[in-house]
């Protein structure tokens, strides 16, 4: 079984590798029961937030991570992926600044990704 540190590196690499855009992790384990992290990102288009997605999605198949749920693909606006103890949220950049859940979860630690990231 994997870490949820383990599912927040297969989930940014996944979103790394679709060029998404500003990506943040923040360790939300002490502000909310909901998840270990929650990864935010977005892309400039709609089929590049279901390409970032599908390919999250993709690289979390492929390590065997399981997939909880997957909302929002019939738009390509807001795709929230959970994998459990990870929450993926995938915005078309408009959207991401609309509803800004890095101010919302400020309390939330930021995780430095930049070791995760080509």
């Amino acid at each position: 079984m994997l870490e949820s540190k383990q599912i927040l590196e297969i989930a940014v690499k996944g979103a790394d590798d679709k060029r998404a855009e500003d990506i943040i992790a923040m360790d939300v384990s002490k502000v909310s029961l909901l998840a270990d992290y929650f990864l935010i990102c977005h892309g400039n288009s709609d089929k590049q937030v279901m390409a970032i997605a599908d390919s999250i999605i993709e690289a979390a198949h492929k390590a065997n991570v399981e997939i909880k749920r997957v909302e929002g693909r019939e738009n390509g606006k807001w795709v929230l992926i959970d994998l459990s103890e990870v929450i993926v949220h995938v915005f078309y950049h408009e959207e991401r600044e609309f509803y800004n859940l890095e101010k919302l979860w400020k309390d939330a630690p930021l995780v430095d990704v930049s070791s995760m990231v080509e």
